[in-house]
């Protein structure tokens, strides 16, 4: 970042400051990493850059804050911006984390984030996007698990989880085969 700024590259030094409010996000410092996500879209929206993940990010910060219809606002908005503009690579992702907010938001109405995670999977699936179909299946797996729905559950995750050959020491892959095991 303070390269881009010595040097006068304005959408490097947004870009930097999302990915800083993506990291503080992550260690659980909500009020920072709002601000600086907030900042960043600021300035790479007067650059040109439009919506990506980053409205997901800043939705699901807002979702473990009180912001969270604010959240639900702007995933609603970047959905909408992936219609119009027809880029469905971050589709699965969005409605995912959608459901998560929903739940959040009211856990005991689950049925619209069920809807939500069910519909990332097929929109996965339908672009062979194994892992954000991995992502949305371990959100869903959480939901049936709760609602004591657990053979249903392990069934979908395992077959999902089966299919990757690598990448075991990641997140997501590392989250749910915890999960299986959780559930075995």
């Amino acid at each position: 970042m303070a390269l881009a700024n010595e040097h006068g590259f304005g959408l490097w030094t947004a870009l930097c400051t999302i990915q800083l409010g993506r990291a503080l996000a992550e260690s659980g410092q909500e009020a920072d990493a709002i601000a600086h996500l907030e900042q960043g879209i600021k300035a790479s929206r007067a650059r040109g850059i439009g919506a990506d993940l980053t409205f997901g990010t800043l939705a699901k910060v807002y979702g473990r804050t009180i912001r969270g219809p604010e959240g639900l606002r702007l995933i609603g908005e970047d959905l909408a911006v992936v219609a119009d503009i027809g880029q469905h690579s971050t589709e699965p992702e969005l409605h995912r984390i959608k459901g998560e907010l929903l739940l959040l938001q009211d856990p005991s109405n689950p049925a619209e984030a069920e809807r939500c995670f069910r519909t990332a999977i097929e929109k996965a699936q339908r672009h062979a996007a194994k892992s954000w179909e991995l992502r949305a299946t371990t959100s869903l797996e959480r939901l049936l698990t709760k609602q004591r729905r657990r053979d249903e559950a392990r069934t979908m995750l395992a077959e999902i989880y089966d299919w990757f050959t690598e990448g075991f020491d990641t997140a997501d892959l590392k989250d749910a085969k915890a999960l299986l095991d959780e559930l075995s």
